[in-house]
């Protein structure tokens, strides 16, 4: 693997990173194998569990993160991205960017001397789907599951339908008419799926969806970027509120899922957040161990 930029980059390595971001909940530290190694975080989009999971993950393999926001870069005054890219991979051993636009990240890939990690853009967030796969097999003990994603067809519906996909794992995408994930990733999705031996299915159908669903899995309505259609959002995903009577139509050991922030009380409910099927919080933790993994995979070999 090059760069991080899909999780389709990481198709020839996921079982690899997986079994190592494992490895690493178990030993956080496991020999400092990045010691002296660098990573300049750029972001574009403000950021909790990106920016501590990253930077503490450098810290934990005996490297250091450094955090760029646009404000910090000449990006912001108007150098184009190639010019960042040369000028930057001179300095650092790695890159990863929290973008609005994936373009964005391919063109500073292109450019760039170094591996490039994408931090989520507004087609994909792959680190985030590769850390669910690590807390799916963590609670079900297996990939082959039914996994359903209730809500936007977003950035982060489309990297967990590709991963899936590339482990086996059937994926169900719940959303409202207008709202379904991007339409080549869902196609390269199936493709995947038809030699891994998945089902993936899309539905705008709630308790059609969730028939069978081992996983529950849900994100905000409103998206950063998304705020001016924030009123007519609300009113198109009022239906689909992961909330305890939503519950009864998945198998009663199902967990749910949640990629935070959560807005509490509109796409998923306090009693649901709270009850003994979230592993949330787990998921969450799981974001540094997975990324300790794909950071591994980049940058030793680099």
């Amino acid at each position: 693997m090059k760069h991080l930029l899909s999780v389709t980059d990481a198709e020839d390595s996921i079982f690899e990173i997986l079994e190592k971001a494992a490895e690493f909940k178990e030993d956080p530290i496991m020999g400092q194998p990045l010691k002296n190694k660098t990573l300049a975080m750029i972001f574009e989009k403000a950021s909790t569990r990106t920016r501590v999971s990253f930077e503490v993950a450098m810290f934990h393999m005996g490297g250091s993160g450094l955090y760029l926001s646009a404000d910090d870069l000449q990006l912001g005054r108007g150098e184009i991205i190639e010019d960042t890219a040369r000028a930057m991979t001179r300095y650092v051993d790695g890159v990863m960017i929290r973008a609005k636009e994936h373009e964005d990240v391919l063109k500073f890939a292109e450019y760039s001397n170094v591996p490039v990690i994408n931090g989520l853009t507004n087609k994909e967030h792959p680190c985030q789907a590769l850390t669910d796969l690590l807390t799916i097999k963590e609670h079900k003990g297996t990939y082959k599951v039914k996994l359903v994603f209730v809500g936007d067809g977003n950035n982060v519906c489309n990297s967990l339908l590709l991963a899936a996909a590339l482990v086996g794992m059937d994926m169900t995408a719940v959303c409202p008419a207008g709202y379904e994930p991007d339409a080549e990733i869902f196609e390269k999705a199936r493709e995947y799926a038809k030699k891994s031996g998945s089902k993936i299915e899309l539905t705008s159908d709630i308790q059609e969806g969730l028939e069978g669903a081992d996983v529950i899995y849900t994100d905000v309505w409103v998206s950063m970027g998304d705020e001016a259609e924030a009123s007519k959002r609300e009113e198109d995903f009022k239906d689909y509120q992961v909330n305890m009577e939503f519950l009864k139509h998945a198998k009663e050991d199902a967990i749910v899922m949640h990629c935070l922030p959560a807005i509490r009380g509109q796409e998923i409910t306090d009693e649901v957040i709270n009850s003994p099927q979230s592993v949330i919080w787990d998921q969450a933790e799981n974001r540094m161990h997975t990324q300790k993994a794909v950071l591994y995979n980049l940058l030793t070999t680099f």
